[in-house]
C-alpha cells in the first residue's frame, strides 16, 4: 500500500485532462446517516467516537475497483495536509476545521472520498475528469450498498434518506460538474445564462462550493431537489441541462472567433508569454492566466501542455505548492514558488 505522503502527493484521478472542453470534471456525492443516532451536529464527543469506529469497522479491507481504502483521522493531520485535501475537492472547507472523532476514507487515486461525521455521519464521494456523472453512479451506488450491507442507515420509506440539511432528504444525491465557461464571461452572456438555471432546480457556485468566488471562470453546477426525484431522473436531468450549457459556451467560442479572432490571440498568447516568462505570481492571477491559456488550447491558438489546466491550476494553489517542497511560505515566497513551478512547464520548447 501506498505511504499517506505518496497518496496526498499524487495528482486527484479527477485531475487529469480530458479531450472534450468546457466541462472539466464530475462529483457525485451521496448523503447517509447511521440509523438511531443524532445527526453529527448534535453529537456528543463520545457517540462521535461511537459513530466513527462503526463506519471504521465497516471500511477495514474494503476495496473499491481494486483500490484498498486509506482512513484517516482529521485529528492526525497536520493543518497543511487538510489545506490539500481541500484544494483537491476531497473534503470540504468547513469540514477541515472540524474537531475529534471526524476522518477521511481515500482510494488511493483519489477517485473516493469519504467524509466520516462532516454534516451527515457518512459523504460518500466519488471524483472523476470530464462529463462521466453516469459512471460515477455506478461507483457511487456500489460504496452505498456496502455500507447498507454492514450498517443500519437512516431510511423512511415515506421520505427516503434521512439527512441533517433537509435540502438533502430523499435520495441524499447530489450531482455536481465542474465547468469552464470563458467564452460566455467575455462576451457578457455569463449572468444570463447561470441566472437561468436557478428557476431549473439547479446552483450554481465557485470553485470550491458555496460561498466562493468563480476564479478562472470555473463554475460548479449541481442539482438542489432531492426529495420526490429518483436518482435517475436526477442524472437525465442534469445531463440535459449541462448539454444546453455546453451548446451556449461552444457558440459564445464561435462568436469570438468571428468578431474579435485577432483581440482574443492577442489574449491567449498575452497570458502564455506571462506563464512562460512570470517571476511572481498569485493564485487569482494565475487563475486568469491559465484560464486564458486554456481558451486558446481550446480554440487551436496555442499548443498544448502538459500537464493539463486543472492539474497546474490545483497543484499551484497554497497548499499543494507548499506540500510539494515541504516548507512553510510567506506570500512573497508562495508568489515566486508559483511562477517558478508553472514556469517550468510553459517554458518547454517541445510544449
Amino acid at each position: 500500500m501506498m505511504s499517506f505522503s505518496a497518496i496526498l502527493s499524487r495528482d486527484s484521478y479527477w485531475m487529469q485532462d480530458v479531450d472534450l472542453p468546457i466541462v472539466l470534471s464530475t462529483r457525485v456525492r451521496l448523503a447517509r446517516n447511521l440509523s438511531g443516532i443524532a445527526f453529527p451536529h448534535a453529537l456528543t464527543e463520545e457517540e462521535a467516537v461511537k459513530a466513527e469506529e462503526r463506519i471504521v469497522n465497516c471500511l477495514r479491507d474494503f476495496e473499491i475497483e481494486g483500490e484498498k481504502i486509506v482512513y484517516l483521522p482529521l485529528s492526525k493531520l497536520s493543518s497543511l495536509e487538510k489545506k490539500v485535501l481541500v484544494e483537491k475537492h476531497l473534503i470540504s472547507p468547513i469540514f477541515s476545521e472540524a474537531g475529534k472523532a471526524r476522518g477521511v476514507a481515500l482510494s488511493e487515486s483519489h477517485k473516493v472520498s469519504i467524509m466520516v461525521n462532516e454534516e451527515d455521519h457518512l459523504r460518500i464521494q466519488v471524483l472523476m475528469p470530464g462529463n462521466s456523472l453516469e459512471e460515477a453512479l455506478q461507483l457511487a451506488g456500489k460504496i452505498d450498498d456496502h455500507f447498507d450491507s454492514c450498517l443500519d442507515l437512516a431510511y423512511k420509506e415515506k421520505f427516503g434518506y434521512l439527512t441533517s440539511c433537509p435540502t438533502n432528504v430523499g435520495t441524499g444525491l447530489r450531482l455536481s460538474v465542474m465547468v469552464h465557461l470563458p467564452a460566455l464571461a467575455l462576451t457578457n452572456q455569463i449572468q444570463q445564462v447561470l441566472a437561468a438555471l436557478s428557476p431549473l432546480g439547479l446552483a450554481v457556485r465557485g470553485l470550491y462550493g458555496e460561498g466562493s468566488r468563480a476564479y478562472g471562470n470555473i463554475f460548479q453546477v449541481s442539482n438542489q431537489i432531492t426529495l420526490g426525484k429518483s436518482e435517475e431522473d436526477t442524472l437525465a436531468h442534469l445531463e440535459a441541462v449541462i448539454k444546453q450549457l455546453v451548446e451556449h459556451e461552444m457558440n459564445a467560442r464561435e462568436i469570438l472567433k468571428k468578431q474579435t479572432q485577432l483581440i482574443i490571440e492577442d489574449k491567449v498568447w498575452r497570458a502564455r508569454g506571462t506563464l512562460e516568462n512570470a517571476r511572481l505570481l498569485t493564485s487569482e492571477e494565475t487563475f486568469t492566466l491559465l484560464s486564458e491559456d486554456r481558451l486558446g488550447i481550446d480554440l487551436k491558438v496555442l499548443p498544448k501542455v502538459s500537464p493539463g489546466f486543472v492539474s497546474l491550476l490545483i497543484n499551484s494553489l497554497p497548499g499543494c505548492l507548499q506540500y510539494q517542497i515541504k516548507n512553510s511560505l510567506d506570500e512573497q515566497a508562495l508568489n515566486v514558488v508559483r511562477a517558478n513551478f508553472l514556469r517550468q512547464y510553459y517554458s518547454r520548447k517541445d510544449g
